[in-house]
């Protein structure tokens, strides 16, 4: 039998909590609060959500904004097709990868993601590919739960994480900002709370006007 690679099983654990997703995510506004609106409220211009799952976000972007939404599961694209219309925006949903976006180089001025590179098999990669599809000048808008501040901290992480990772495949000590900064990024803003285990970002592609954090 082929072994299952890690983008397979992926999808196929997102298939599965497809339809309880939102519900697990009101547990998770206790953790983040309202970051998901302090990042979608800076998005501006043609904006890639990647992982947009079911579509959680899509409200809370501001009006006139242009929402292209990828996600690796089917069945979370399906969820989101039904928040569409609510949002009152215009949305394109796509099925596809982080690690490899079907998108051409510099077509998006702002990237968004909430709460997936835990999750994304190569967040490197990943975060790369974003850093690709921005244009100069563009906007990375990240969000979170990461390594935390304090060793106690970092070592009830690292048992939950045997956890999550054989149920959701979601890593819990992965450190987002490492791989913005080597990706090429200028980090704008960037605000760490819950013990540090809870972080959000603004970030810009250099070589474009500078813009308001």
């Amino acid at each position: 039998m082929d072994q299952e690679t890690p983008a397979r099983r992926v999808r196929r654990i997102w298939e599965r909590i497809a339809p309880s997703y939102d519900r697990w995510m009101r547990c998770d506004r206790l953790l983040v609060g309202d970051s998901r609106r302090w990042v979608c409220s800076r998005a501006s211009g043609r904006t890639l959500e990647v992982a947009v799952g079911t579509g959680l976000n899509l409200p809370l972007y501001p009006p006139g904004t242009e929402v292209v939404g990828l996600d690796l599961s089917r069945a979370m694209l399906e969820h989101a097709r039904g928040r569409t219309a609510r949002a009152g925006l215009r949305v394109q949903l796509v099925e596809g990868s982080a690690e490899r976006l079907p998108f051409a180089d510099a077509c998006f001025d702002t990237v968004v993601s909430t709460l997936a590179l835990c999750s994304v098999p190569d967040d490197r990669a990943a975060v790369a590919e974003m850093h690709r599809v921005l244009r100069p000048g563009g906007r990375l808008l990240l969000l979170d739960h990461v390594a935390g501040s304090g060793r106690a901290v970092r070592a009830a992480q690292r048992g939950l994480e045997r956890l999550t990772w054989r149920w959701c495949g979601d890593r819990m000590t992965r450190r987002p900002l490492d791989l913005v900064l080597a990706s090429g990024f200028t980090v704008e803003r960037r605000d760490r709370f819950r013990a540090g285990v809870v972080e959000r970002l603004s970030a810009t592609k250099p070589g474009g006007p500078a813009r308001e954090a």
